[in-house]
């Protein structure tokens, strides 16, 4: 277990430090706010879908560790994929985090999020990126979304 929590933390670390696809996407199809008032943690999420594809995902933002790797974690995982995987996808983590249901085995990286309902009050963070994309995907023209 603590080799476990040990690559948790490495992997939470490193997308912190080296966010992946931080940037703005000028031709995004969905640019939402999204912001967890409880602890600050503040990001606009970027989607350019093509088709049924997700051509471009990336995010700008500040927010602790945890917000910030979920975030990075989400545009790397969502990359060319299709928006009912994308869709399916933000159902298992959004089950994942919330209910405990699910594998995170079967995740990949995205299971390391898992750890997260170890710390009740992070799991907010940690779904700040992932209810930003689900307002992106529903496409309703919701500028904005909150965890409250």
């Amino acid at each position: 277990m603590e080799g476990l929590r040990e690559l948790y933390q490495e992997l939470i670390l490193d997308h912190k430090r080296h966010p992946r696809n931080f940037r703005v996407i000028a031709d995004a199809t969905a640019a939402v706010e999204g912001h967890n008032p409880l602890c600050g943690d503040h990001l606009w999420l970027y989607v350019k879908v093509e088709g049924d594809r997700i051509a471009d995902v990336a995010f700008q933002g500040e927010g602790c560790a945890i917000s910030t790797a979920s975030a990075s974690l989400l545009t790397e995982s969502l990359q060319g994929q299709s928006v009912a995987e994308a869709e399916r996808l933000l159902q298992e983590v959004i089950a994942l985090l919330t209910e405990g249901k699910g594998s995170a085995e079967a995740l990949g990286k995205l299971g390391v999020l898992a750890g997260v309902r170890d710390f009740p009050s992070r799991v907010k963070c940690a779904m700040l990126a992932w209810r930003t994309l689900e307002a992106a995907l529903a496409g309703k023209g919701t500028p904005s979304v909150t965890t409250e």
